[in-house]
C-alpha cells in the first residue's frame, strides 16, 4: 500500500483564499477610478496602492492570482482599466504597467510573507522592490510597444524621464501608506488565520 504525505488546504481556507483574491481585485479596478488631487501631483489613484497591499497582505501566490483575476476580468472587456478594457488593452503602450502589478504583488509577497512580524520600515522596503519591478516591466513593454508596434522611435531614457518627475515620487509615498497600513492589517488577518 502505497501512503503519501499529501496536505489538503480546508475547504474554508480556499474559500478565504478565493474571497480575499476576488476583494483585492475588485478593489483594484475600484481604485483605477478612485482620484486624490494632490497639491504637487495631478491625481493620485489608489490603484497601485492595493497593489502593493496584495502583495504585503496575501502573499506571493494569491497577491498575484488577486491581479492575475483583475487582468483577466480587464481583458474580457469589462471597462476596470484606467481607459477601458478589453483584449486590445494589450497593444496600448501603458498595459506593461498592469503586467508589472502582477509581479510586483508577487515579488512584494516573498519579500513578506515568511516574517509575521514584519514592521513598517521592511514593508516600505518591500514595496518600493516591488515599484521598482512594476517600473521596469512597464517602461520595457512600453518601449517595446512604441518602437516596435507603433512605429514611434522613442528612447527608453525619454519614457523613464516622464515617469520621473512625478509618477515614481507619487508611488514611493504610496508605497509609505501601503506599508503603514499593512503593518496595522496583518496582525489582525493573522489572528483571524487569513
Amino acid at each position: 500500500m502505497n501512503t503519501q504525505n499529501t496536505i489538503y488546504e480546508p475547504a474554508h481556507s480556499t474559500t478565504r483564499s478565493m474571497i480575499l483574491c476576488g476583494l483585492f481585485a475588485a478593489l483594484t479596478a475600484v481604485g483605477a477610478f478612485i482620484r486624490i488631487p494632490m497639491p504637487l501631483f495631478d491625481y493620485v489613484t489608489l490603484q497601485t496602492l492595493f497593489v502593493l497591499l496584495a502583495g504585503m497582505l496575501l502573499g506571493s501566490k494569491r497577491g498575484a492570482l488577486s491581479l492575475i483575476v483583475y487582468l483577466l476580468v480587464g481583458l474580457s472587456g469589462v471597462p476596470i482599466f484606467a481607459a477601458g478594457g478589453g483584449i486590445g488593452y494589450v497593444l496600448r503602450p501603458s498595459f506593461g504597467f498592469l503586467l508589472g502589478f502582477v509581479m510586483a504583488a508577487w515579488a512584494i509577497g516573498r519579500l513578506t510573507e515568511r516574517n509575521k512580524s514584519m514592521g513598517r520600515l521592511p514593508l516600505f522596503a518591500a514595496g518600493l522592490a516591488g515599484l521598482a519591478i512594476l517600473y521596469t516591466v512597464g517602461i520595457i513593454y512600453k518601449y517595446a510597444v512604441l518602437n516596435f508596434y507603433m512605429g514611434t522611435v522613442t528612447p527608453a531614457w525619454t519614457i523613464l524621464a516622464a515617469c520621473l518627475p512625478l509618477d515614481i515620487p507619487k508611488d514611493i509615498l504610496v508605497a509609505l501608506a501601503a506599508a503603514l497600513l499593512a503593518a496595522r492589517l496583518r496582525p489582525i488577518l493573522q489572528r483571524q488565520n487569513l
